[in-house]
C-alpha cells in the first residue's frame, strides 16, 4: 500500500533539484572541509552536528547547529540529537505534492535537498578488540534513519554515504542542482550501506550475546536470566552457533575476468572483519582470478593446518605435494617446499603454492625454476620478492598480519545455504589414537603418521595420503572409490610407497583397498575406523605386521 493516499495527479515531476540546505553529520571526516567550502561557495546552508559542525566551523565557514532546528539540546551522550520532527519532515517531504509543501510552510520547517551522513564506526570497534560496551555505543541510531529516510524519499533528496562521492555531488550543485538519475543511484549505495551496517551488528550479536547467553548466565539474577530465556534463548533456539535468521555481510572487492570459464561473469566480494585470502595484498603478477582465488585458499588452508613450516602445492583445488620442516633446519621454508616439490613435479606445473612462514630467497630460488601461478604466504624477504618479481607470470599474495579461517564454513545450494563448522586440528591429540593391528610404533613412525593425518584432511574425499618424513610422497583424491584412491596413491609414490605410512579419511569399506597400500610396503596406517568390517581390515593388517591405528574421526573434504 502507499505510505500516502494523496492523489498522483498531483505530483509535480521533478529531475533536477537546486540544492539550497543540506544536512550533514558525519564520523569519517574525509574531505568534510573541501565539502563545506564547496556548498558555502554556493549558497548552501549547512546544518550539522556535534563534532561535524565543529569541524566545520573551525575551518571558518557557516554553520547552523541542528538543536537550531529541533530547539532541542542533543541529549544523553549524543544519543539523541537528529532524531525530531524539525529534521525529518525537511528530509521526508515530498514536495512532488503541494499538500506536503504547505504542512512544511504551516509547521515552519525548511526541506532539506541534501543530507550526507556516514555512520558510527562500528566494525573497526569491533576489529579493535574494544569490550561490549564500547561497541554497543557505536550502533548508530539517528544516522541509519537519516539516511533511510533521504533514500526512500530521493526524488527530492540527494543522500551521500561515502566520501568517494562527495566530488560527484559538489559537481551537481555547482552545475545547478542533483538529477534524479544520480539521486536514484545514490539511494541505492544508501539502502545497501545501512544493510551491510546492520549484518554487521546482527553478526556481532550472534557471536557475543550467545557465547554471553552460554557463558555467563550464572552471574545474572533471576529477572534477567528469564529476559535471557525469553528473547536470546528463543532466537537461537538451542541450536548452538546456528541462530534462527543468518547475517551475512560482504562488499564487493573487484570484478574478475570471468568464473570458473571464461562464459561466467564472477566478482569477489570481501567478508566484513575477514583476514582470509580474499583480503591478501597482491604484491605483484597479473589479475588474480576465480580459479587462482579457490586454488590459493585450499593451499593456504592446507599450509596452515601445520605448526611447523609448511608449504602446500594444489592444483584444481588438491594437493599433490605437502611437506614441514624442522623448524630449527636451515632456511626450513626452502625445505618444506623442495619435498613438497618432490612429491609429484609433473602435476606442480602450473599450481598454486602456500608457504605457512615468511618465503626466503633460498625458496624464491627453486620456485622461480618452476612455472607458478600464485605463491601466497605471510611476507617475502626481500631477497626473494625481488627475484620472484622478475617473473611476470606468477602471482605473489601476502596474507593478512593476522591471518584466520572464520569458525563456520557455508557452501550455497540451490535454493539456501548449507552452514558447518570449520573441519580443523586446534585440539589435535593423537595419544587418543587406539592401536588395533601390529605393535605400537616408534616416535618417527608416529610422527610421520600425524602429519600424513593431518594433510589428509586437505585431500578430497575418496583420500589417501602416503607420507615419509613429513612429506606427502603420493595422494589419491577424489576418485568415487577407495580402492581406486589407494592405486592412485600408489601408482604416484612409485618405489617412495614401500617404507612409507599412509592416512585414510574415512573408514575402509572392505580389506580390498588396505590390501593395496600393503602389498606396495606401507608400514603402518592410520584411519577413522567404524565400519562393520572393521574385524577383516584389522586382520588384514595384523597377518601383514603392519600397525593400524583407529582415531574415531573422519575428515572428509568434498
Amino acid at each position: 500500500m502507499s505510505g500516502h493516499s494523496n492523489d498522483q495527479s498531483l505530483y509535480r515531476e521533478r529531475d533536477v533539484v537546486p540544492v539550497r540546505r543540506a544536512l550533514i553529520s558525519v564520523s569519517d571526516k574525509t574531505g568534510l572541509v573541501e565539502l563545506a567550502a564547496a556548498l558555502v561557495a554556493t549558497g548552501v546552508e549547512i546544518v550539522s552536528t556535534g563534532s561535524t559542525a565543529a569541524s566545520i566551523r573551525a575551518a571558518g565557514f557557516a554553520v547552523t547547529d541542528v538543536a537550531a532546528v529541533t530547539g532541542f539540546p542533543e541529549s544523553l551522550d549524543g544519543r539523541v540529537k537528529t532524531l525530531h520532527p524539525g529534521v525529518h519532515a525537511g528530509i521526508l517531504a515530498d514536495l512532488r505534492l503541494a499538500a506536503h509543501e504547505a504542512q512544511l510552510t504551516e509547521l515552519g520547517i525548511a526541506p532539506f535537498e541534501l543530507v550526507v551522513v556516514n555512520l558510527y564506526p562500528f566494525v573497526e570497534t569491533v576489529n579493535s578488540g574494544a569490550p561490549a560496551a564500547e561497541v554497543i555505543e557505536q550502533i548508530d541510531i539517528g544516522g541509519p534513519a537519516l539516511v533511510r529516510a533521504a533514500a526512500k524519499n530521493h526524488p527530492n533528496v540527494a543522500i551521500v554515504v561515502d566520501p568517494e562521492n562527495y566530488g560527484e555531488i559538489v559537481a551537481a550543485v555547482e552545475a545547478g542542482g542533483t538529477t534524479l538519475e544520480l539521486r536514484r543511484k545514490l539511494a541505492s549505495l544508501a539502502f545497501e550501506h545501512t544493510a551491510g551496517y546492520d549484518l554487521s551488528v546482527s553478526a556481532w550479536f550472534t557471536e557475543n550475546v550467545y557465547d554471553q547467553w552460554q557463558d555467563d548466565t550464572e552471574a545474572l539474577d533471576e529477572a534477567i536470566l528469564d529476559e535471557f530465556d525469553a528473547v536470546i534463548g528463543t532466537a537461537f533456539d538451542d541450536e548452538g552457533p546456528f541462530p534462527a535468521a543468518l547475517a551475512i555481510e560482504a562488499t564487493r572487492g573487484s570484478v574478475l575476468r570471468y568464473g570458473e570459464n571464461s562464459h561466467q561473469a564472477a566478482a569477489l566480494y570481501l567478508g566484513d572483519g575477514g583476514e582470509g585470502i580474499a583480503q591478501a595484498v597482491q604484491r605483484h603478477g597479473k589479475e588474480m582470478s576465480y580459479n587462482n582465488y579457490v586454488d590459493a585458499d585450499a593451499a593456504v588452508r592446507a599450509a596452515f593446518d601445520f605448526a611447523e613450516p609448511a608449504v602446500a602445492i594444489i592444483k584444481h583445488a588438491n594437493p599433490c605435494g605437502i611437506a614441514v620442516a624442522n623448524p630449527k633446519a636451515p632456511d626450513a621454508i626452502a625445505s618444506a617446499h623442495k619435498r613438497a616439490h618432490d612429491c609429484d613435479p609433473v602435476s606442480a606445473f602450473g599450481g598454486v603454492i602456500a608457504a605457512n612462514r615468511i618465503v626466503t630467497l633460498g625458496m624464491a630460488e627453486t620456485v622461480s625454476q618452476i612455472f607458478t601461478e600464485v605463491l601466497v604466504a605471510p611476507g617475502f624477504e626481500p631477497a626473494a620478492f625481488e627475484l620472484l618479481s622478475q617473473k611476470k607470470n606468477i602471482r605473489l599474495l601476502e596474507l593478512p598480519e593476522n591471518y584466520d579461517r572464520s569458525s563456520l564454513e557455508l557452501r550455497q545450494i540451490s535454493g539456501g545455504l548449507l552452514v558447518q563448522e570449520t573441519d580443523s586440528f586446534e585440539d589435535f591429540d593423537s595419544s587418543t589414537w587406539t592401536l588395533v593391528a601390529g605393535e605400537e610404533v616408534d616416535a618417527a613412525t608416529r610422527a610421520d603418521l600425524e602429519f600424513a593425518w593431518k594433510a589428509c584432511r586437505s585431500v578430497k574425499s575418496n583420500a589417501i595420503l602416503l607420507a615419509r618424513s613429513g612429506a606427502s610422497v603420493g595422494v589419491g583424491m577424489g576418485q568415487v572409490n577407495r580402492v581406486d584412491s589407494c592405486h592412485l596413491a600408489v601408482l604416484r609414490a612409485g618405489d617412495r610407497a614401500a617404507g612409507s605410512v599412509a592416512a585414510s579419511d574415512a573408514f575402509f569399506p572392505f580389506a580390498d583397498g588396505l590390501q593395496v597400500l600393503l602389498e606396495a610396503g606401507v608400514t603402518a596406517v592410520v584411519q577413522p575406523g567404524g565400519s562393520v568390517r572393521d574385524p577383516e581390515v584389522i586382520a588384514a593388517a595384523t597377518e601383514a605386521g603392519v600397525a593400524m591405528y583407529f582415531t574415531g574421526e573422519r575428515h572428509f573434504f568434498h
